[in-house]
């Protein structure tokens, strides 16, 4: 895959999910070689630094994406834990917000740490960590209070990949839609994420903040409502309850939840029965879009 093509056609989704306030610039290298990447994880890579960089930023700032070809020697690469030597692409994202001390720095990729009290899941850069591990690659975080954030992320340099690529679209283009979805997220970030991914894969998009909106537009709505995507854990009512009370208005109603929590913790504090659609987030682009599919062409 070309880095460069990806991070263009992902900024625009980035400028739709992330605050106004938040500057967004691009740097990329011009020829870089390709990477051997499958290209909704490393969207899934960005979004997730995105929405970290935002999070440190409340009062505006500036996010910057940058690309390189750098090459680490021996030495530069026994410095750095896990890190190899030869050449590479580097993928930076970097931020102007308040930045993290050491003590945070040492725990940021261990699954459910969170800075983020209730909020967090502590799953967003946990997964960003194994999708690098997985590319063969590795990521290095430079931080401190006051100063921002850098993720520096290095992808060993593959050759020519045309058949992938033409496989990776191909996937892309079975995954769009035209059908209407009720999008139902108390997370702004999250629910414009899910909006933009969803419109940009060509679906109807409706979206409320809890229950009551959503019922509100499943009431008013004359044509057809094929799915709802729907947080378990909304204020007033949970997702399993406001699916019942929407397919009563909308007989062939589908559904697919959404949450932090796994399934399998969901099945167990009794929310959901095991075997329901469901995704968890973080979730990437075509991850989200794979799911909904399913959902909507179950028999």
């Amino acid at each position: 895959m070309d880095l460069d093509e990806t991070v263009k056609g992902f900024e625009k989704l980035l400028w739709r999910t992330l605050p106004e306030d938040i500057r967004i610039e691009l740097e990329l290298a011009t020829g870089i070689p390709r990477v051997d990447a499958d290209v909704g994880q490393i969207e899934q890579i960005l979004m997730n630094l995105a929405v970290n960089a935002a999070d440190a930023m409340p009062n505006g700032g500036s996010l910057t994406i940058e690309t390189a070809v750098t090459e680490p020697d021996e030495a530069q690469a026994a410095s750095r834990q896990g890190a190899r030597p030869g050449r590479h692409v580097r993928l930076a994202v970097r931020d102007t917000g308040c930045g993290m001390d050491k003590e945070t720095l040492d725990q940021i990729f261990e699954p459910f740490f969170s800075t983020k009290g209730e909020r967090g899941t502590g799953l967003g850069l946990a997964t960003v960590y194994g999708i690098v591990q997985q590319h063969g690659g590795d990521i290095w975080v430079d931080s401190a209070p006051g100063m921002g954030a850098a993720f520096n992320i290095y992808l060993p340099v593959a050759g020519n990949s045309p058949a992938a690529e033409r496989e990776t679209r191909a996937e892309t283009v079975d995954l769009k839609g035209r059908e209407t979805i009720l999008l139902v997220e108390d997370n702004d970030q999250v629910r414009n994420l899910a909006r933009e991914i969803l419109k940009r894969q060509g679906y109807t998009i409706l979206e409320a903040r809890d229950g009551r909106e959503a019922l509100a537009l499943a009431t008013s709505r004359e044509g057809p409502l094929h799915l709802l995507l729907t947080d378990v854990v909304l204020p007033g009512m949970n997702g399993r309850e406001l699916y019942d009370e929407a397919v009563r208005l909308h007989p062939e109603l589908r559904v697919l939840y959404m949450s932090g929590y796994s399934e399998d913790v969901i099945a167990h504090r009794g929310v959901l029965d095991e075997g329901v659609r469901f995704i968890q987030k973080p979730f990437s682009v075509q991850g989200l879009a794979a799911r909904i599919r399913e959902a909507l062409e179950r028999t």
